[in-house]
């Protein structure tokens, strides 16, 4: 009779998307947080979470940062700090009535739907933006451009536009949409309407067009996925939904303590991936609790090599080795 301690485990493959994990802009936001409370020394005030991760937020909590939803909510002339996500006009101007000194977060590449959507609006377009409503990102864009903006999530909500088919019309995309994500939509516009213009399939957020296509890749060679990020995270979420539409099992964690062993019976390969908001010492925490329960061989797969990188602001750079301030 073989004793239950003999049982042999079989190891579990662990496959790791590849890109995963931060973007260069989620690494530039924080370390304008970081390099603020170098500066200012704490408290500084950030509105609205710096991106959408609490292990992220906890952490620059514990540095010194905090978190607010509105302006009213910091002291005079405390060092405020605008997310990644971006901001309204209105709130730029009031801080400026309040003379609050900011350090603004805002992706460069959200600033960059930001500057077309006006160039579009200045040239006699009508506005589309393809977003999710109520997302930081497509409120602050919404609020950013002095022209009338017209929402839509999917291909159905474009034959509700109140909009002549013979108007010109521009779309812009929220950055956490990848091609894939706007692909419909964007034909729906074109099918509709007789004049559209819209960005150049290479101006869309480089990072959620790569963690999307690495996904798809893990989740065909996965018989489960596990995708690490918050549950307010857009590109994570996406990322889940693209591994139920292939129909492998896909969940959703913070980190390594969300982990069900049940996902992992009768498997031999589970894949791992990460938001863009989501640092790699939270897998590094779901590979670890993996293996507290089985033998794991972790593999990361070949993908899109990322050198993108985005300067601080002037004030938050430090001088050049061998300089001084």
């Amino acid at each position: 009779m073989q004793n239950s301690s003999d049982v042999v485990v079989q190891p579990l493959n662990v496959l790791l998307a590849n890109p995963r994990g931060f973007c260069a802009g989620v690494i530039r936001a924080i370390d304008i947080v970081e390099r603020a409370l170098e500066l200012h020394g704490a408290p500084v005030y950030v509105r609205h979470e710096i991106v959408h991760n609490r292990h992220v937020v906890d952490r620059l909590k514990n540095k010194g940062a905090v978190f607010v939803e509105e302006l009213d909510e910091i002291p005079a002339d405390a060092p405020t700090i605008f997310s990644a996500h971006g901001v309204a006009r209105s709130v730029q101007e009031a801080a400026v009535a309040r003379g609050l000194p900011v350090h603004d977060a805002t992706c460069p590449l959200v600033t960059k739907v930001h500057v077309q959507g006006r160039r579009y609006a200045k040239g006699g377009r009508t506005l589309v933006l393809i977003g999710h409503a109520g997302h930081a990102e497509v409120v602050g864009t919404m609020g950013q451009i002095d022209a009338p903006i017209h929402l839509v999530s999917t291909a159905e909500d474009v034959a509700s536009l109140p909009i002549d088919p013979a108007t010109p019309i521009a779309y812009i995309t929220q950055t956490t949409l990848s091609v894939d994500d706007t692909r419909g939509v964007i034909a729906a516009l074109g099918e509709r309407f007789s004049d559209v213009l819209g960005p150049d399939v290479s101006e869309i957020c480089y990072a959620t067009q790569n963690r999307q296509t690495a996904v798809r890749d893990l989740a065909r060679r996965s018989e489960a996925l596990i995708v690490v990020g918050a549950r307010n995270s857009s590109n994570s979420r996406r990322l889940r939904e693209i591994g139920d539409e292939i129909g492998v099992p896909s969940y959703l964690v913070d980190d390594g303590a969300a982990l069900d062993p049940g996902w992992l019976h009768g498997i031999d390969t589970i894949g791992i991936t990460a938001g863009a908001s989501a640092p790699d010492d939270l897998v590094d925490s779901v590979i670890a609790a993996i293996a507290a329960l089985r033998p794991v061989t972790v593999t990361q797969l070949d993908g899109v090599e990322e050198n993108v990188e985005f300067t601080l602001p002037a004030a938050l750079r430090r001088p050049a080795a061998g300089t001084t301030e």
